[in-house]
């Protein structure tokens, strides 16, 4: 080991691509995990014998003596910030502390996009926001794909940022960025840049969502376009930004914007005053899928993507898994997977978005860890929409607490009790939405886990009657 070494701290999935590229530079580095025994150990000491691996309590003298940290975004995602602690008065994160004092003393602490962004040679489009990011990603990556642009997808979704290096150069990489990537990155330059929304989300991490937003805003630093959100102020940029601005938004778009139109008693995705697509040419419901069509038509009109195929590319889209996904229809009641729905604002616009389409009511499941969330924000949507809500988790009770008196609530013990229970509750023209507002990690191993799981559930009920 020489003296200029760096560790990777983290042996999660970005933590294992940083490895990789590192290792595929021949860079001196150390992997640290505070696990006995993480998920990838046993490929990564295979593919890598010679890498020195570390696990259990962190060695700080060798942190403090490392030229560089890597730290993976799930080692400190549910931490509070040092800003959050002296704030609130509550003890300090040990993980932020350490990386505190790490930086005090001449460390650098960076993430997996930062080592991206040094390498990357080619134009990034980057995209975060509280809900729809992958949406948004996923799709604009289909659009390049149809209008024949070169183009990877990566980053908090798919494949981490550093494995498409390993490709050949695209014309693009669009990527998906969350708040806790751009915390630990200074030299990302995206050639266009968009928060698609704000909502509370995080908030176990942030002092407030003031400070909530200006995690995210490292994303417009540097940028040579930004695409805000018109309707929500949060994703404006600060006023010494002097990118080139686009934007989308709900409203009637004015000349060059993007917006919906209603035309023919039908909305209609609109340019201007130009009617593009009807809504209900898409295969992805909900108002706020139509916002999720206009940010990326926005996004990928800023980066000179030709209209037609983005248009073509928007007809064919059917979704991701676990937003909003459709699961069975069965004796006239539609049920849906929107496991991804892990905060008050998701969950708020997808009862929202799919109420607009039935004349029926909803039939809520919702619950798990609340991150601090503010689930009164819920209230209005829940008392318009929704008939019955039933709730499980560990904290289903602050959910009750909240819409006790907007909707009839019923508690289940598991996932399998709530789906039952939706099922005895349902009546034709009604929907049944997994949308539970919280993180998944009180039950489930992810969220994915727990929409797979709702997924077997309804086709076993389904089985049976």
């Amino acid at each position: 080991m020489t003296d200029a070494y760096r560790v990777v701290l983290g042996l999660g999935k970005s933590g294992l691509s940083a490895a990789r590229y590192l290792a595929s530079l021949g860079e001196d580095f150390i992997v640290m995990d505070g696990r006995d025994n993480p998920p990838g150990l046993q490929v990564f000491r295979q593919e890598y014998p010679h890498i020195e691996v570390l696990l259990g309590e962190f060695n700080e003298a060798i942190l403090h003596d490392a030229e560089e940290i890597i730290v993976s975004p799930g080692l400190y995602l549910a931490e509070p910030t040092l800003a959050k602690s002296q704030a609130k008065a509550i003890p300090p994160s040990p993980i932020e502390q350490m990386l505190q004092h790490c930086r005090d003393l001449g460390v650098s602490v960076i993430g997996d996009i930062e080592l991206f962004a040094r390498d990357a040679d080619a134009d990034i489009i980057g995209i975060t926001g509280s809900n729809g990011k992958s949406t948004v990603t996923e799709l604009l990556g289909l659009m390049a794909e149809y209008a024949d642009i070169d183009a990877l997808v990566g980053g908090n979704i798919g494949t981490p940022a550093l494995d498409l290096l390993a490709e050949e150069t695209p014309e693009f990489y669009i990527l998906e960025l969350s708040n806790v990537q751009l915390e630990v990155t200074e030299s990302l330059s995206c050639y266009v840049a968009s928060i698609l929304n704000i909502s509370p989300d995080h908030m176990d991490r942030y002092c407030d969502i003031s400070e909530y937003v200006e995690s995210k805003m490292p994303i417009y630093d540097d940028c040579e376009i930004v695409v805000v959100n018109r309707d929500d102020e949060f994703t404006w940029p600060h006023e010494d930004c002097e990118a080139d601005e686009f934007s989308f938004g709900g409203s009637e778009p004015e000349e060059d914007e993007f917006g919906l139109r209603y035309h023919d008693d039908e909305w209609y995705l609109a340019f201007g005053d130009e009617l593009l697509l009807p809504t209900s040419a898409l295969k992805i419901k909900g108002r706020h899928n139509w916002l999720n069509a206009l940010a990326a038509l926005a996004i990928g009109y800023s980066a000179d993507f030709p209209l037609p195929p983005m248009l073509e590319a928007l007809e064919d889209f059917t979704g991701l898994a676990h937003r909003c996904q459709w699961v069975a229809e069965h004796q006239g009641v539609n049920w849906y997977n929107d496991s991804k729905g892990t905060n008050v604002g998701a969950t708020a616009a997808a009862i929202a978005g799919l109420a607009e389409g039935t004349s029926g009511n909803i039939i809520l499941l919702a619950g798990g860890l609340a991150k601090d969330a503010e689930f009164a924000e819920l209230t209005d949507v829940v008392e318009q929409h929704v008939k019955t809500a039933i709730l499980f988790g560990q904290d289903a009770n602050l959910l009750e607490r909240a819409l006790c008196d907007k909707t009839k609530l019923l508690q289940a013990d598991s996932l399998v009790e709530a789906v039952r229970a939706a099922g005895q509750q349902a009546e034709p023209g009604d929907i049944v939405l997994l949308s539970p507002a919280c993180a998944s990690f009180d039950m489930f191993k992810n969220f994915e886990d727990r929409g797979q799981q709702f997924c077997e559930c309804v086709r076993e009920l389904l089985h049976e009657s």
